[in-house]
């Protein structure tokens, strides 16, 4: 046991991120902005975990939404996000001023699962045009409605692991 490598430690002890948890927390790094936004390298989900905690910068959130290809401010996306327009746009005044930690949180899960449906349908304009109709697996509630509520985050995140594995039902 003594010979174990500290690789295998990490991984076991849960500090190293699997191959697939890396790629997809680098998909959501980059739609926050990046490293260049971020200003934090981010090595694992204990990395994601500390920037959230201390809140995400505002331009991360700016560079979210600006960068969407469908989707646009609407009650959906503000719900999603869980912000205003009026509080966006407080924030665009002041980018230099965090995000605080359930903003940092709920800006995070948007963007993860904008990054899984990206991945799973094969680009982000299909991603956002998902997440905008009503789904069959959902009871045909529109994804992005339900990004409102954790149950309803859960909800999504299953139904895409679903259709990834091409299990539809």
């Amino acid at each position: 046991m003594r010979q174990m490598t500290e690789a295998p430690m990490a991984a076991i002890a849960g500090t190293a991120p699997a191959a697939g948890e890396a790629m997809e927390l680098q998909r959501v790094a980059a739609l926050l902005g990046g490293s260049r936004v971020l200003r934090h390298p981010l090595n694992g989900p204990l990395d994601a975990h500390e920037l959230l905690m201390q809140g995400l910068p505002g331009t991360a959130l700016r560079h979210l939404v600006d960068n969407l290809l469908v989707l646009r401010k609407t009650a959906s996306l503000e719900k999603a996000v869980g912000m205003s327009l009026r509080t966006f746009q407080r924030r665009r005044e002041a980018p230099s001023k965090p995000l605080n930690a359930e903003q940092s949180g709920r800006a995070w899960k948007f963007a993860s699962i904008l990054a899984k449906a990206t991945f799973v349908l094969g680009s982000q304009e299909d991603a956002e045009q998902w997440l905008e109709r009503p789904a069959i697996g959902l009871d045909q509630r529109r994804p992005i409605d339900l990004l409102a509520t954790p149950a309803g985050i859960e909800l999504v995140e299953d139904f895409l692991q679903r259709l990834e594995y091409g299990v539809y039902a």
